[in-house]
C-alpha cells in the first residue's frame, strides 16, 4: 500500500489536485498566515543539516563549491548543481489556493523569509543551475531566471527545523475572514511524505502583539519553571529541617597557621 502511494505521488502524469472545505471558527484579522506542517520529518539530522554549501549560496563565482553536498552535488557529466545538497533537493512543493464564495483569496508570498537570509545568505547574482535535473526528483523546482535571494519558498525551507514536527510559512492572506466563512482550499498533493511515513497539514493562523501561538514553548516554559520551583522548595525544606552546622572559622587549618605566625 505504501509503495502504491509513493508511485502515485512520483508519477507526474497523474492529477494530484484535492479539494477541502474549511469553516472559519472566529473572526480572523489580516494578515492571515498560511503554514504547512510536516510530521516525522527530521530536518535536524546531522548529515541533512550539513548538506549545503553557504559559499555557493552567496557567491555566483563559487558554483563549484559543492563540498558536503553529496549525493546532490554534481550532475552525471560533472556540472555543479546550484543550489546543491539534500536540503534544497527536498524542497516542499505542495501548492494551495483559497476561494471564499466567488472571491479568490490571493496568497502573498513576498516577505515570508527572514530579511537577514535574503540579504546575506542567498546571493542576488546566484541563479539555479542543473537543479532537479536528475532521474530522482526530491521535491520542488526553482525558477532558473530568478536569483536565489528572491526565491523565498527555498529560503524558508532551508532554515532547518529543530524538531521532527514543524511548520513553515507558505504565504499570507491579506484579507479579513469572518466567523463561519466557508473557504474552499484547492491543493496540489505533490510532496512525497509517504516514503517517510509523514503527514502534511495546512494551518491558518493570526498573530497578536505577543506573537503567534506556540503550544510547545508554553509547555516547555511551564515545565522548566515548575521544576525550578520544586527544586527550590525541596532545598529550602531540607535546609530548614536539617540545617548545615556552621563551624568556627578559627578552627580552619589555614586560619590556625596564620594565627601561629
Amino acid at each position: 500500500m505504501a509503495n502504491d502511494k509513493v508511485a502515485y505521488v512520483q508519477n507526474e502524469g497523474i492529477d494530484k489536485t484535492c479539494t477541502r472545505i474549511l469553516t472559519v471558527p472566529k473572526d480572523m484579522g489580516r494578515p492571515i498566515y498560511v503554514y504547512y506542517q510536516l510530521d516525522n520529518f527530521y530536518q535536524n539530522h546531522r548529515r541533512y543539516v550539513r548538506s549545503q554549501n553557504d559559499a555557493q549560496l552567496r557567491d555566483a563565482g563559487k558554483a563549484n563549491y559543492t563540498s558536503d553536498c553529496a549525493p546532490e552535488k554534481k550532475t552525471s557529466d560533472g556540472s555543479p548543481i546550484v543550489p546543491c545538497g539534500l536540503i534544497a533537493w527536498s524542497l516542499f512543493n505542495d501548492t494551495y489556493s483559497f476561494v471564499r464564495g466567488n472571491e479568490n483569496l490571493a496568497v502573498n508570498k513576498k516577505g515570508i523569509s527572514w530579511k537577514s537570509d535574503r540579504e546575506h545568505k542567498f546571493g542576488k547574482d546566484v541563479y539555479p543551475k542543473n537543479f532537479q535535473n536528475g532521474t530522482l526528483i526530491g521535491g520542488g523546482k526553482l525558477d532558473p531566471n530568478k536569483p536565489l535571494s528572491e526565491q523565498e519558498d527555498l529560503i524558508v525551507w532551508m532554515r532547518t527545523a529543530a524538531l521532527p514536527t514543524f511548520r513553515k510559512l507558505y504565504g499570507k492572506i491579506e484579507t479579513d475572514l469572518k466567523e463561519n466563512d466557508t473557504i474552499t482550499v484547492t491543493l496540489e498533493n505533490n510532496y512525497n511524505a509517504y516514503s517517510f511515513s509523514g503527514k502534511k497539514k495546512l494551518v491558518l493562523s493570526t498573530t497578536s502583539w505577543l506573537g503567534g501561538k506556540n503550544d510547545f514553548l508554553g509547555f516547555a516554559y511551564l515545565s522548566f519553571g515548575g521544576l525550578c520551583f520544586f527544586l527550590a522548595t525541596a532545598f529550602t525544606l531540607a535546609y530548614m529541617i536539617n540545617p548545615r552546622k556552621l563551624e568556627d572559622p578559627l578552627s580552619l587549618s589555614r586560619t590556625k597557621n596564620l594565627l601561629d605566625h
